[in-house]
């Protein structure tokens, strides 16, 4: 299968994970199941199986940014790490769906943050955090500190 084919093939395989987020985070199976794990997992074994089958033997390494670019001209380890940043970027997403329901965050809110995280992964978790260090502060109520 071509790097083209497996690029498109394992943009479609995320996209269920993502709608669900959005649209039924409530059902069990999307955070524990199709988001959370499933969808993952199937990248993950792709994300192995292309780094196994063509990182041995290729130009370039990890020791400096000039090794990471020529290992990267490798068009299959490049859609290795695209397959790299979509696996995590989901199992992350699929976690903060699941950490607003415990702590009670309305899904309005965190619907932003997935729209990042979909985009700009790191960026997605940060808004994330700080949602989530906002909903939990200390608010002061006729002198007595209460969690909020």
């Amino acid at each position: 299968m071509s790097p083209e084919a497996i690029f498109s093939f394992s943009g479609l395989l995320v996209l269920p994970g993502w709608l669900l987020l959005v649209v039924a985070p409530g059902w069990r199976r999307t955070t524990r199941l199709i988001a959370g794990v499933l969808i993952p997992l199937l990248l993950a074994a792709l994300y192995v199986y292309l780094v196994v089958t063509h990182l041995f033997g290729a130009e370039g390494g990890f020791g400096t940014l000039a090794d990471v670019s020529l290992l990267f001209q490798n068009p299959y380890l490049l859609l290795a790490g695209w397959v790299h940043y979509l696996a995590l970027d989901l199992f992350v997403a699929a976690w903060e769906v699941r950490d607003a329901r415990r702590l009670g965050i309305p899904h309005l809110l965190v619907i932003p943050c997935l729209a990042l995280t979909f985009l700009f992964g790191p960026a997605g978790l940060l808004l994330y955090i700080l949602l989530r260090a906002i909903s939990k502060r200390v608010v002061t109520v006729g002198g007595a500190h209460t969690p909020r």
